[in-house]
């Protein structure tokens, strides 16, 4: 809500909507029809919007889904090419050429990347971008932002005891953190058999092949040592009883737990290819793995509570900048540099 509180008006069409944000912006509802596909449900949103929004009536018209009728977009994630490439020789030809689903998705990204202008999350997005699709004109990176009134050392700190005392961790034990779903392209199994001695780890997140990951914790002899947490209806609590959190994806367009870890003034560990990775500085305010063998390093150097204090407090001030007021004024900016070249046409 930070544009709503510099005095600009807010319309939000969407399927739904949080009724905690109806007093501060106009929500027009979208239709939903095809909740049994996706990639039909996003045609029908691109339709039913296109349909609804009147473009005469706003200045700036800024889309966060799949899209190609507006003048913004952000990209909140890698591209569908980028992900193709993980599949098999085989199974990519497959993708590319005979899965109606795929050529739906590609088409879409090809229509979407003519926008007039992109916002990137991060500069591994920007990358992605320009290799897939050579688009470096018209881009710009701006982060998400944190809710720093949820998400600070103060109010963690309140719950930390109680959250502690809860999930039977004792004084001296290590708690390491990972949120996230998608289990293999973040990594989780990277993690896995780093976890020893005084250390206990809880995985937030519903996951994926979960069975894979409950034999990987059994032959690693973790039963008592990884708590698999599920969905959750406030990871605060998780934030609070942490020492750590930890990120070693493959491939990621940003990584909001490093980000929330962060603004609880913990210290995080994210893989090179995170887009978060943008706002470390290595050994300052985070640490950044360079190879799969820093991951075990990292984690018995932040075993001393003085690196964690140390790295923490830095990593809380950077999260600062990155508040929804401060990520909030860089749209703004940006709304008013297009609503310039606009008018100098």
């Amino acid at each position: 809500m930070a544009l709503k509180r510099q005095g600009h008006s807010i319309h939000v069409y969407a399927y739904k909507c949080d009724h905690t944000l109806l007093k501060e912006i106009t929500f027009h509802r979208v239709p939903l029809f095809f909740t049994f596909s996706s990639i039909l449900n996003t045609l029908s949103f691109i339709k039913e919007t296109k349909k609804k929004v009147p473009k005469q009536e706003y200045d700036i018209i800024h889309s966060h889904e799949r899209n190609y009728t507006q003048e913004i977009i952000t990209l909140h994630s890698l591209t569908y090419c980028e992900g193709l490439e993980k599949y098999s020789f085989l199974r990519k030809i497959d993708q590319k050429y005979f899965s109606l689903r795929s050529l739906l998705y590609l088409w879409l990204e090809k229509r979407q990347m003519k926008s007039p202008w992109l916002i990137s999350v991060s500069q591994e997005v920007s990358r992605d971008v320009e290799k897939y699709y050579g688009r470096s004109d018209n881009i710009v990176i701006i982060p998400p932002g944190v809710n720093t009134d949820q998400f600070n050392p103060v109010s963690t700190n309140k719950l930390r005891d109680q959250a502690r005392k809860e999930n039977n961790l004792n004084k001296n034990e290590l708690a390491v953190l990972f949120v996230g779903s998608a289990f293999q392209r973040k990594g989780l199994d990277r993690l896995l058999p780093e976890i020893n001695g005084d250390t206990r780890l809880f995985v937030v997140g519903k996951g994926d092949k979960l069975v894979k990951y409950k034999r990987l914790i059994k032959a690693y002899g973790l039963e008592k040592k990884v708590v698999l947490t599920g969905m959750v209806k406030d990871v605060k609590q998780y934030y609070a009883l942490a020492d750590i959190v930890v990120l070693p994806s493959r491939s990621e367009a940003f990584g909001m737990s490093i980000l929330e870890g962060m603004a609880c003034g913990l210290p995080v560990i994210v893989t090179k290819n995170c887009g978060v990775a943008d706002l470390i500085e290595h050994n300052k305010n985070g640490l950044i793995m360079k190879e799969d063998s820093d991951l075990g390093n990292y984690l018995h150097l932040l075993r001393s509570k003085k690196e964690r204090l140390r790295i923490g407090i830095h990593a809380g001030t950077t999260a600062k900048a990155y508040s929804w007021k401060r990520v909030g004024i860089s749209h703004e900016a940006f709304y008013r540099q297009i609503l310039s070249c606009k008018s100098s046409v």
